[in-house]
């Protein structure tokens, strides 16, 4: 088996900018939208912390920017001179940044702990993710009333901080509920949530004296704890017996597929039964398709 090539110089270089050359001009709305001032305002305050990409120089002594369009441009105007960058040696720059993970809210929240438990002031960090600094202090302490296994399933997950906050107001056991039914649905939006608050019963709540739904009577909230109980049922139930259905669905399908694979037998079924001959073909398509979307 041959070695695999390393695509990159192992030594970060330290290039001026007049030697880097942009692929592309960033938009006016680029420039104007909220994640450029935020990465303008990291780079102001911390440096460059991810080194730009660039491909090694075809001619003259320009290297072709294959990844961190922004990160220039905000050095540019910054006035620095030079950037460290990694030297690649393929200049395909769309393979750079193919898929990006967003940092989930819970672990912003164990980032900005972190940060503050090693001398970083709430003031700095605020400055370096050009937010206020009652948004800092508001994704500090994000996790409290939270039960740790509530956060241990919605640590990777797109929590936004109004949901937590409709969580908090839930007892343990009921906050658990809730995650699951989010992750089931993979529904994480404040809505929602405020949704799964509104239909909690009041024991299940750490003030349930405070529950007051503008605009609901208590008969409608009944209602609502009914039916969101009746369809949380009903999805568990599908939930459980999906797999046993995919199974039967695929073989069936193969045995169709097997089937009309005969020129004879699917002569026959065309002449003589022409609507089963569709509902089998219809089952091998929904299978097909079935298996083409699990392999996505």
């Amino acid at each position: 088996m041959d070695p695999v090539k390393i695509a990159f110089e192992q030594r970060v270089h330290v290039l001026p900018l007049d030697h880097i050359l942009p692929s592309k001009m960033l938009s006016a709305a680029v420039i104007d939208s909220p994640k450029y001032k935020r990465i303008a305002a990291s780079v102001a305050e911390v440096g460059l912390v991810e080194p730009l990409v660039v491909a090694q120089v075809r001619s003259g002594n320009a290297h072709p920017l294959l990844d961190g369009h922004v990160r220039l441009s905000i050095l540019k105007e910054l006035g620095v001179e030079t950037a460290r960058c990694v030297v690649s040696s393929d200049d395909e720059s769309f393979t750079y940044n193919k898929r990006v993970n967003r940092l989930a809210t819970i672990q912003e929240h164990y980032m900005i702990v972190r940060a503050i438990e090693r001398g970083v002031s709430e003031e700095k960090l605020a400055r370096a993710l050009n937010v206020d600094i009652g948004a800092i202090r508001q994704r500090r302490q994000l996790l409290n009333g939270i039960h740790e296994d509530v956060a241990e399933l919605l640590k990777d997950k797109p929590v936004g901080i109004q949901a937590f906050q409709k969580l908090r107001k839930m007892r343990p056991i009921r906050q658990l509920e809730v995650a699951e039914l989010m992750v089931s649905a993979n529904n994480y939006s404040a809505s929602y949530a405020r949704a799964l608050l509104i239909t909690t019963r009041p024991a299940d709540l750490v003030r349930p004296e405070a529950k007051n739904i503008p605009g609901l009577n208590p008969e409608q909230i009944e209602k609502l704890q009914r039916e969101l109980d009746a369809g949380s049922q009903d999805y568990h139930e599908l939930e459980a017996s999906y797999g046993d259905d995919t199974l039967v669905l695929v073989i069936a399908a193969g045995f169709l597929e097997r089937l009309l694979s005969r020129p004879v037998i699917e002569s026959y079924l065309a002449e003589a039964h022409t609507e089963m001959l569709q509902t089998f073909r219809s089952v091998v398509s929904a299978a097909s398709l079935d298996q083409t979307a699990q392999a996505a």
